[in-house]
């Protein structure tokens, strides 16, 4: 039977989920408050240097889920892109992830990789058995010294705290490795959208079946005369924050221009604590395929977010941990509602993963219509 589908957000998810169920019969409405679709993934071309600029900051596309590269390839042609970051600290420009060539060249030496580990477990902190913030994490790690010169510093600005308030899980993420490879994913695809990610979502939305409507901010009261409602907006705000706000960083960008090229990469970090940015990007890096004569760049600055802002990076402590429970359980109680992405879900997605699960919601929704049963409130509790 025809749906009629209400789709909160013209990001990924709202997009991806929107194209299956058209695709599916369904007639689909899509709503962002926003002037343009793509959310923070959204890209245009400069008008005075004709560089696509990533506009809420770069987002690079790698992923080992061989459907998920396909399906947005099915949209826009994939171009060869590999994310090397490098970090100026201490007046020296290094390597990230921190590699066989960041150590040597830190500490003077000329180590192969099997005298780096005996190296770096010499100086590491051996004394912590069982680290639980990201301080001792990083001292068991990779020890005082390049905790201090890589680590510390930009994490102080990133989320505003000390790194001994900061859980051990964040620093996992983060690689050492005892060769040269500066390639900073170990995804087999990775790429960027030829024409960027904002036409590639243009594509994926362009159905007979959906509309979108821009500039249009969502109340519940919106969802009447819709069959389901797919919500990608902040899980707080759908309820008017009446339990409290859920805690986010937020970036803001100071956006410049250089003739020629400024800093020679895509992504320069600035890891001393004293530089008020956390990194800066050139965005004509992010399309090496073009030429062009000048450049735009974006120092990049991280602080709380506030009322009015874009939320980027959800906090997760345990205040916010106690808060989204709550929410998650008013959530539960809602009918033909399910929350998606990184906002309705409160928690940090790379574009893949975000594809995937609303790949994943849309499948378990035809499912459900299919058993003439109703779709949960979370395809994936947060």
């Amino acid at each position: 039977m025809q749906k009629r589908i209400l789709m909160v957000g013209a990001g990924l998810s709202g997009a991806v989920i929107g194209r299956k169920l058209a695709e599916a019969g369904h007639t689909i409405v899509v709503c962002d408050e926003r002037s343009h679709i793509a959310g923070n993934c959204y890209t245009e071309r400069d008008s005075d240097t004709g560089v696509l600029v990533h506009v809420y900051g770069p987002h690079i596309f790698h992923t080992d889920d061989e459907e998920v590269w396909s399906y947005v390839n099915r949209f826009e042609p994939f171009m060869p892109f590999v994310n090397r970051v490098k970090t100026t600290s201490g007046g020296s420009v290094y390597l990230l992830p921190v590699n066989l060539h960041t150590i040597n060249q830190f500490f003077g030496k000329t180590l192969r990789p099997e005298e780096a580990r005996e190296f770096l477990a010499s100086v590491a902190d051996n004394t912590i058995e069982d680290p639980k913030t990201f301080e001792e994490q990083a001292l068991k790690f990779v020890g005082r010294d390049l905790y201090e010169a890589f680590f510390k510093g930009y994490t102080v600005k990133q989320w505003g705290c000390s790194p001994t308030e900061l859980p051990a899980s964040i620093l996992k993420r983060l690689p050492v490795r005892f060769n040269y490879d500066d390639n900073y994913f170990f995804h087999r695809f990775q790429g960027m959208p030829q024409n960027g990610y904002t036409q590639m979502v243009e594509k994926i939305l362009a159905h007979e079946r959906i509309e979108i409507r821009l500039n249009q901010r969502f109340s519940r009261a919106d969802a009447e005369g819709f069959d389901h409602v797919f919500y990608s907006g902040p899980l707080d705000g759908y309820f008017d924050f009446e339990l409290g706000r859920l805690g986010y960083r937020t970036l803001d960008f100071e956006r410049f221009y250089a003739d020629g090229d400024y800093q020679g990469c895509a992504v320069m970090n600035y890891g001393d604590v004293d530089v008020p940015f956390t990194r800066i990007t050139e965005h004509k890096y992010f399309s090496p395929w073009e030429t062009h004569e000048k450049s735009v760049c974006y120092r990049e600055f991280s602080r709380a977010c506030e009322e009015g802002d874009i939320p980027y990076y959800p906090i997760r402590m345990a205040d916010e941990k106690a808060l989204l429970q709550r929410y998650v359980e008013r959530a539960g109680e809602e009918q033909k509602v399910t929350f998606v992405g990184r906002l309705g879900t409160y928690r940090y997605l790379d574009m893949d993963v975000t594809i995937r699960e609303a790949l994943d919601t849309a499948d378990a929704y035809l499912a459900a219509q299919a058993q003439d049963r109703a779709l949960g409130a979370f395809f994936v509790t947060p």
